[in-house]
């Protein structure tokens, strides 16, 4: 089960673009806390707390204590979170309330154990990973910070699939209708196959190069064109 943490927060008074503006410019990050059928309640937080958790891994699947100066607890798992586009610094967060028995829907990242226990990598096999990580159905204090795959034994053209997983007690696939892939172990390439993938790829790169240049020339023309006949209708108003 996902370790629990506290987070301290204040509450914001006022919901809205502007209001969560000047949380910002107030060096907090605009929060809201909602679910279990009650009001949202609108918080701010410090940033250096949430880039903690954030930099510590599992922030998405860890259970926390929201700790409201001058208020109650709240329970809550991290459900989204937007950033900056040029800073990666947190803008908002929306945190879902939980307790003991809600059930949710999470993704939990794969740990690949005993590689070396692998005939098919130690033959020169690659493990070819499909999935990093994997959503399953759970109750919030239930949710492990990893799934484990166990490789012992995996030979050359192995397929494993999510039931490979060990899954800890009362935690399931959130996929019902099929068994997913999360990894492969492909047989190693040979010289000739890597070349050719150069080459494709090589190929591929001078096409899409001759493409983009094509197109910028075509779009450098029609901006000549626009600005000739922006330039005459400036012309014809003045007169």
């Amino acid at each position: 089960m996902s370790e629990q943490a506290v987070l301290p927060a204040v509450v914001r008074d006022r919901a809205g673009k502007g209001a969560a503006r000047a949380v910002r410019r107030a060096g907090m990050v605009p929060c809201v806390v909602y679910g279990a059928s009650k009001d949202p309640q609108m918080i701010s937080i410090e940033p250096r707390h949430l880039m903690r958790e954030l930099m510590a891994g599992h922030f998405y699947n860890t259970v926390y204590d929201v700790e409201v100066e001058g208020g109650a607890k709240e329970r809550v798992l991290p459900r989204d979170m937007q950033l900056h586009p040029i800073t990666d610094l947190p803008l908002h967060v929306d945190f879902l309330r939980v307790s003991k028995s809600t059930k949710i829907t999470v993704a939990v990242p794969v740990t690949f154990l005993n590689e070396e226990e692998s005939p098919g990598l130690e033959q020169g096999g690659t493990l070819s990973v499909v999935r990093y990580e994997v959503e399953v159905y759970c109750a919030a204090d239930d949710i492990p910070e990893t799934l484990e795959c166990d490789l012992t034994g995996r030979e050359m053209g192995d397929t494993i699939h999510i039931s490979d997983l060990k899954m800890p007690k009362d935690v399931v696939s959130a996929i019902t209708d099929r068994d997913p892939v999360v990894a492969n172990i492909e047989a190693p390439r040979s010289e000739e196959a890597i070349e050719e993938i150069e080459a494709e790829d090589q190929e591929a790169g001078e096409e899409y190069g001759a493409e983009s240049e094509e197109a910028a020339e075509e779009g450098a023309e029609g901006g000549e064109s626009e600005g000739d006949g922006e330039g005459e209708s400036e012309d014809e108003s003045k007169e």
